[in-house]
């Protein structure tokens, strides 16, 4: 069994009891973790509250050199780390070595951007005077973190927030907690004691802890819609700053001129990388009218042919879901479309031939609309539902009909459509052409029902540093405004 690390030192379960961790592609158990209990939450909340006191005085030289020492240790693992990150989650190989190649960026970037922000300094009013904004750490991060990308999306809050000065407790998920406690084993054992903690457990024996304590000012959370407004909930006693990014329905749309070849590729890919399981996934695909049988075609024969198995094999494209109540969900979804009128032209069930595994077919829908689960809620699998449009407007309206605002991607050469389409489209990253590429200047998170973070770029770290203006008079000659008002 892996045990939890709190304040450097690795701990099990105040009560003993612990979590089982599946590999998705064989569903044969592979290690043990601890399910910790409100104690250890508590224990990891005072043991960062403990390194705060040190850890935010820590100069940004030295925690730039710790971030960047991180990043070395990684890559000197890397193919452990891989591997790992591959048996407990599922998804490709090549996938996860692009997950720990971002993580590894990820550190290095912020270890880059902490040496020069500090603040500014404002025109003062008066030739006495002095004024400037300084930013702040808060305190103690809360970083609860999803299976699909644990360590990527782990480092996106970990990075900033000690970069910031801030300490952190991870909590990963329950399906994907290993890798996170092989990085607190191997890359942040340099770290002081108590700046970065990884505390294992369920939501309501850890979680809750973590959100409702007062010695915790910040929940930064990545998961589904359902869990971060019970989140928002409960922190809202005490005015947390909340850190969410949520759910997504992702519009893809192709427009008149796009090349249905290169078009088709690109939505496999949006659409399908991961099994389907990212928060920007394509999960609504909009296509002429006139391209439409054409285009659902040509997809379908391309979906076909790609190759489902377990993710350390190098000739797999498509992995296991992460466990059994996805796959449910996804293939609850199918059915949905299905009785209400959807056609399957591919896929549509779990592989026979696989056997043991979470794997479910690539899937490729028609005739769908919007009163379709699979075209409302998210659907989180390997799966194309096809719509087609008319005219463009109609295209950004379908576009914009949905609860979510994450990301949104066009196939276009034409510049008019592309401007119309990022400026009229509500989603907080518009991909033109090149589906889910991010960068790590460019800040990443939703609007609407898709929450309110910004991680990466100067975003990802402000979201961790708090504003304080500083008001300074050398002068300590009374002021002609003071009482009493008759004062000549």
């Amino acid at each position: 069994m892996k045990p939890m690390h709190i304040n450097g030192e690795w701990v099990e379960a105040s009560d003993g009891e612990t979590i089982e961790v599946f590999n998705p592609a064989t569903e044969e158990i592979i290690d043990h973790v601890p399910n910790g209990s409100a104690e250890d939450a508590l224990k990891a909340i005072a043991a960062a509250k403990h390194a705060f006191n040190e850890w935010r005085w820590t100069s940004a030289l030295e925690r730039s050199e710790m971030l960047q020492e991180a990043a070395r240790k990684l890559r000197e693992h890397f193919d452990e780390v891989v591997e790992l990150l591959t048996l407990e989650e599922g998804k490709a190989i090549s996938e996860n070595e692009e997950e720990v190649e971002w993580t590894i960026g990820t550190l290095e970037y912020y270890a880059g951007m902490i040496r020069n922000q500090r603040g500014r300094v404002l025109p003062p009013a008066e030739r006495s005077q002095f004024n400037f904004i300084i930013k702040e750490p808060y305190g103690v991060v809360a970083c609860i973190v999803p299976f699909n990308f644990p360590l990527l999306l782990m480092i996106w809050k970990v990075a900033p927030a000690v970069a910031a000065g801030n300490t952190v407790i991870i909590k990963p998920s329950d399906h994907t907690p290993l890798s996170t406690l092989r990085l607190a084993e191997i890359v942040f054992d340099h770290f002081p004691p108590g700046v970065i903690n990884v505390l294992t457990g369920r939501g309501d024996r850890v979680g809750d802890v973590l959100v409702e304590h007062p010695d915790v000012p910040v929940i930064a959370f990545t998961g589904s819609t359902a869990i971060g407004q019970r989140i928002a909930g409960l922190a809202s006693k005490r005015i947390k700053r909340l850190h969410l990014e949520l759910g997504g329905k992702d519009p893809f749309v192709i427009a008149p001129d796009a090349d249905i070849e290169t078009a088709v590729e690109a939505v496999a890919y949006a659409a399908l990388i991961n099994a389907g399981q990212v928060c920007t996934s394509t999960e609504r695909v909009y296509v002429p009218q006139e391209m439409g049988e054409t285009f659902a075609g040509a997809i379908s024969d391309f979906v076909a042919g790609l190759r489902l198995g377990p993710g350390l094999d190098r000739q797999t494209d498509i992995g296991p879901l992460a466990a059994l109540a996805y796959r449910e969900k996804v293939a609850g979804h199918v059915a949905d479309a299905v009785a209400k009128g959807a056609k399957v032209l591919t896929g549509g069930q779990a592989p026979e031939k696989l056997g043991r595994g979470w794997f479910y077919e690539p899937t490729v829908l028609v005739n769908v609309n919007h009163s379709m689960k699979i075209m409302r809620e998210e659907t989180f699998g390997p799966t194309i539902p096809i719509m087609t449009y008319r005219t463009f407007d109609e295209a950004i309206a379908l576009a914009n009909d949905s609860d979510y605002g994450l990301g949104a991607v066009i196939r276009t050469n034409d510049p008019r459509l592309a401007k119309r389409f990022f400026e009229e489209v509500r989603a907080g990253t518009v991909w033109i052409n090149d589906p889910l590429t991010d960068n790590y200047a460019g800040p990443f998170g939703g609007m609407k029902m898709s929450g309110n973070a910004r991680e990466l770029g100067e975003e990802g770290l402000e979201s961790f540093l708090e504003t304080k203006h500083v008001h300074w008079d050398f002068s300590d000659e009374p002021k002609p405004f003071w009482f009493p008002y008759g004062r000549e």
